[in-house]
């Protein structure tokens, strides 16, 4: 019987911070070696594919080291800052930072055994970061009984050698439970890595591993790639195959790097959100059959309405613009057309409406373009839609938008006026079933009463999933909304 003692130096280890995300970058780090810390200081600043977030540290100490510099990508798990908790109290120690961050954990060792972060009853501080063992600890490998493994493991050296194994194991011999057992069990691999897999066509289980515990990595997939290309050409009709190792690595040799003139050309790194947009928009593009409508309007009594409610007791010290009032016109179109508001389950070949608006803002940031949305907006009174338009703006520039404040979505609203421009053929939002491009108000002239004068006008653009929605639902809809703009009258006849 062994007894537990405090490490005197804890490894905090990359948590997930975005709920399912593999990696983050660091993008700032708050203390240097030496600096004390003290439980929830935040201690860095990441990036994920989502978004921007602090990580405050779980425990007291003192610095010893930052394993990593600012700007680099670490997958979750992965240790990242040393602190020596000697001096002060701490939760129960996890392995010492000698053990090798990625060492499994014996198959004969019961689950109680090990501990927990839960069990010290720290609650989670970061939206998306918990205190469960999965993100610090790799899961204990099955076993075969009886002996059923060391039979497959020699099944599969028959099949790949084309010979019997020498002699049987015994079935007493312990299998490692670190090594890659095809046939065995469900290959190790990050989700990333399965979908790269899958979008090039490669069975996971024929791919020899060369990551830590057996990991099926990016560059072993690409490896498996490229073996039939760097194979041998096929033998000729009645000739013996030529028998192939199955220990033999495939070598391949490396790309040149590219070269370009770095005086007159600027390479930036796609990673982050930057990166996950772009993955976004291209799934959106290529998965939902898009359909845009568009529609000019004379905005001029709309735009008067803005300028009374800004002077209104009501709205002191809130946002109040013209994107108020569009983002409740659609609202209202929404609830005249609840139909536009669904989104489609693949798996289940459903379409599956919603009877909640969750209003997506795309919102412009240095980081790229993110999309927060309004949780519930269908409930808000105009006030209410207000104050969450000017929260979500002012926390999406601070860079600080929460991974939970950009899931869930239901429909979109970009407003590309705002750069001068007049409307746009916008992407759908992943997952949701219209976007409504807003375009820049301008005085233009406009008959009006039967005579031409100036008026403010503006064009939407209203793009949805033609799967969901057909013409005549996206007609109805994009119409309303700009009734609503050309009478803000009918937001209380139609409401």
């Amino acid at each position: 019987m062994t007894t537990m003692t405090q490490a005197p130096v804890r490894e905090f280890k990359m948590p997930d911070v975005g709920e399912g995300l593999t990696e983050a970058e660091i993008l700032k780090w708050y203390v240097q070696p030496g600096d004390t810390v003290t439980d929830g200081q935040v201690v860095c600043e990441v990036e994920t594919a989502k978004a921007a977030v602090e990580l405050p540290i779980p425990y007291d100490g003192v610095v010893r080291a930052l394993h990593f510099p600012e700007g680099t990508t670490v997958d979750v798990g992965t240790s990242i800052i040393a602190v020596d908790v000697s001096g002060g109290a701490a939760p129960e120690a996890e392995a010492p930072a000698a053990a090798p961050a990625a060492e499994a954990v014996p198959a004969e060792q019961p689950a109680e055994a090990e501990p927990t972060a839960a069990g010290s009853g720290r609650q989670p501080v970061l939206v998306g970061y918990g205190v469960a063992t999965s993100a610090t600890r790799r899961r204990p490998r099955k076993t075969t009984p009886d002996g059923f493994a060391q039979q497959a493991v020699a099944g599969v050296r028959t099949e790949l050698n084309g010979h019997a194994p020498a002699a049987p194991v015994p079935a007493a011999a312990p299998v490692p439970a670190a090594g890659p057992v095809a046939g065995a069990q469900r290959p190790l691999a990050k989700p990333p890595v399965r979908k790269l897999a899958k979008d090039l066509g490669v069975d996971l289980a024929t791919v020899t591993p060369t990551g830590p515990d057996g990991i099926v990595t990016r560059e072993d997939v690409h490896a498996a790639v490229a073996a039939p290309e760097a194979g041998p050409t096929a033998p000729e009709p009645g000739a013996p195959a030529p028998e192939v190792p199955s220990a033999a690595p495939v070598s391949t040799p490396a790309p040149a790097p590219a070269s370009y003139d770095t005086a007159r050309e600027t390479r930036i790194p796609v990673k982050g959100v930057r990166k996950a947009t772009a993955a976004a928009m291209v799934g959106s593009a290529f998965t939902a059959p898009h359909v845009t409508e568009f529609v000019t309007v004379d905005v001029t009594r709309t735009m008067k309405l803005v300028e009374e409610l800004k002077q209104d007791k009501e709205f002191a010290g809130l946002r109040v613009n013209p994107l108020l009032l569009i983002a409740k016109a659609l609202l209202v179109a929404i609830r005249r057309n609840p139909g536009v508001n669904a989104s489609w389950d693949e798996t289940a070949q459903e379409i599956v409406v919603k009877h909640y608006v969750n209003l997506g803002i795309a919102a412009a940031t240095p980081r790229g373009l993110i999309v927060p949305n309004i949780k519930d907006a269908h409930a808000k009174t105009l006030p209410q839609l207000a104050e969450s338009l000017g929260e979500l703006v002012s926390t999406a520039r601070d860079g600080k938008t929460s991974p939970s404040a950009m899931q869930a979505g239901t429909v979109t609203i970009t407003n590309v006026g705002v750069f001068g421009v007049d409307t746009g053929t916008p992407i759908l939002n992943p997952g949701e079933s219209a976007i409504l491009a807003v375009g820049a108000i301008k005085l233009q002239p406009w008959v009006h009463k039967g005579k031409v004068k100036p008026r403010q006008v503006t064009t939407l653009a209203l793009s949805f999933d033609h799967r969901l929605v057909d013409g005549e639902l996206g007609s109805k809809v994009l119409a309303d909304v700009a009734a609503i703009l050309e009478q803000p009258k009918r937001l209380i006849s139609w409401a």
